[in-house]
């Protein structure tokens, strides 16, 4: 009786378990159609769930049909939108399997429809069919969004006499984008455009008819439209005085605009082998050096270094090593190298000796083939032994001061070989460790000939003795080599060049050095990461899009965030069995995301199993 009473029991325990997976696990599916009745296909439509900061995105195939992954039981907040289309919004009780049908309409509203437009659409569209305005374009897009993305600024419309005050206050902002206060010495180069930047932009977005041309842009197809993403919401900084916890115009609804950056914290981000998401804070703040959320619930927690100001520690690069500890720079005091372990979720801090540079520049980390960490110095890199705990420095050839400008560090990274690589992004240079003779020597990156063809015989002059060479100052042909990553199963480093709109690929060897341009001009590299197929991925910081290029075929494949607005800066991946996920800070909006890619088999499944 009493073996037969444990049986019962047994089988209704194995019941409730399989009933709350059942409810835990629901599908979701529709078809988007326009309100002419036809079937929309590559929109993009949300899923969230009643007081969740997780948002679930996916795109409709060519039937308009969409598919969400399994997702739990509850009610959810729906919408979808695609461009020249008003955002559709609507709810469901995903209390079981679900069929949700949206239509989309027109928007009809011209500004409306600017406003709802990415970043590189809006630059694609600023005129360019003379020489003068060619070049005054380059102007802007090269010095104009280093503390913003292009689409921020061309959301608003202003006279001459608006541009003009616009430019006066953004000529004095660091990359930083924090106004130094009265005195501060201008942009050179844009001082020296302005009156031409002025009368140009109030020509495209001005109180008076437009001289912008719009072109519409296909929407994803194909592997593009399989992928899912997902958007986890990150607590805005308390002290900025915004007053929300979390970003009001979070870039998931395109008809508001591109969102300010008050307030948001992330900077570089991964995920951990445990699941989880972590992101470095850059911005001053109280509160956290490095964030972690939660993969599954959204949930974040906060990891702290105390800095000498009372203030917590910031940091900005990250890696994640092949044990699942990341690395990272932080700044107690003086910039040092920082390992976050995982599994306890202890931060050690390593600092270089006193006669060898701190960490700094623009710190980039990566892990190089032999397990050495690779961070930027300003005035060249350093590398960490994890087993040692021992830094070793090597300098740029082109000093730090000279007579051009700045050569800070950008961009650092290891290869397979274990030596280091570095770039001064101002100056158009790749720097070279070789570990085992300690030489260095470097790499010079070729102008943008088109560009330095624009150039007026009667700006030559100004340009040729121009010295004041920065992270917010490049001449109009520079290549800008900004964040890098080595192939670690191959002899090749990849170099996004931000402002060259091209991807310098370098042979670790020889030193061989191929510019392979982007597809569209309008696409500013910051990050590049290689994945295990050699298939080097890029975020677009200037663009609400990463792409990936198989070099073995020259394909160049485009991928969508679902956000605009989103000025990210890393890129990483993960790898593990058999799949791969992207992961992006969603820098400008407050968000991490994470991007599966989807088979055409397992589409096929949930497409059988929604019957």
């Amino acid at each position: 009786m009493t073996n037969l009473r444990t049986m019962l029991l047994t089988v209704a325990a194995s019941l409730a378990v399989v009933t709350g997976a059942q409810a835990a696990d629901q599908m979701l599916t529709g078809v988007i159609s326009s309100a002419a009745g036809q079937k929309l296909e590559g929109v993009t439509v949300y899923a969230k769930l009643d007081g969740s900061t997780i948002t679930t995105s996916v795109y409709t195939d060519q039937t308009g049909s969409y598919y969400f992954p399994p997702l739990p039981a509850g009610k959810y907040r729906v919408w979808a939108q695609a461009l020249g289309f008003e955002t559709t919004k609507s709810s469901v009780d995903l209390t079981a399997g679900r069929r949700h049908d949206l239509v989309l309409q027109p928007m009809t509203d011209a500004e409306q429809r600017i406003r709802q437009l990415p970043s590189e659409l809006l630059v694609a569209a600023l005129p360019e069919e003379t020489p003068d305005d060619a070049r005054i374009k380059k102007i802007f897009t090269n010095n104009c969004t280093s503390c913003h993305a292009p689409g921020y600024v061309l959301q608003f419309r202003f006279d001459e006499a608006g541009w003009n005050k616009i430019i006066n206050l953004m000529k004095v902002v660091p990359g930083s984008g924090v106004y130094p206060g009265p005195g501060a010495k201008g942009n050179q180069i844009i001082e020296h455009n302005q009156k031409e930047l002025a009368a140009y932009l109030s020509r495209a977005r001005g109180p008076g008819e437009t001289s912008m041309k719009f072109t519409p842009r296909p929407r994803p197809t194909g592997e593009a439209a399989r992928v899912v993403w997902k958007l986890y919401d990150l607590p805005l900084n308390p002290d900025s005085g915004i007053g929300t916890k979390y970003n009001d115009n979070d870039g998931t609804d395109w008809s508001l605009g591109h969102t300010s950056k008050l307030g948001e914290l992330p900077h570089d981000g991964g995920m951990g082998l445990d699941g989880n998401l972590y992101y470095t804070v850059n911005n001053p703040n109280r509160l956290v050096t490095i964030g972690k959320v939660d993969g599954k619930t959204g949930e974040v927690s906060y990891l702290k270094v105390e800095a000498s100001n009372g203030l917590a520690a910031t940091a900005h690069g990250l890696a994640r090593d092949s044990q699942g500890n990341f690395w990272f720079d932080v700044n107690p005091g003086r910039r040092s190298l920082g390992k976050l372990d995982t599994a306890s979720q202890k931060i050690t801090v390593y600092e270089t000796p006193s006669n060898m540079s701190p960490v700094g520049g623009a710190v980039t980390m990566d892990v190089d083939g032999k397990g050495k960490i690779w961070a930027s110095a300003p005035d060249g890199a350093v590398r960490f032994d994890p087993e040692t705990e021992k830094f070793i420095g090597f300098k740029s050839l082109t000093p730090y001061n000279n007579a051009k400008g700045t050569g800070m560090t950008y961009g650092a990274a290891g290869d397979r070989d274990g030596n280091g690589w570095w770039a001064q992004m101002a100056m158009d240079t790749i720097g070279h460790a070789n570990t085992l003779t300690g030489d260095v020597t470097e790499v010079k990156l070729p102008p943008v000939k088109a560009e330095m063809n624009r150039i007026k015989p009667e700006d030559r002059a100004f340009y040729d003795n121009f010295n004041e060479l920065s992270f917010n100052t490049p001449l109009p042909w520079s290549q800008g080599p900004r964040r890098m990553g080595t192939d670690k199963n191959a002899d090749v480093l990849w170099v996004g060049n931000s402002w060259g709109s091209s991807l310098a690929r370098i042979n670790t060897k020889t030193r061989e050095t191929t510019i392979v341009p982007l597809p569209d001009r309008t696409m500013q590299p910051y990050h590049i990461a290689v994945d295990s197929r050699h298939n080097a991925w890029g975020n677009l910081w200037t663009s609400d899009r990463i792409f990936r290029l198989d070099p073995s075929a020259n394909k160049w494949t485009t991928f969508e965030l679902p956000v605009h607005g989103t000025e990210i800066r890393h890129i990483s991946l993960l790898e593990r069995d058999g799949k791969l996920q992207v992961v992006v800070p969603v820098y400008r909006s407050s968000q991490m995301g994470v991007m599966t890619l989807r088979s055409e088999a397992e589409l096929a499944a949930l497409k059988a199993q929604a019957k």
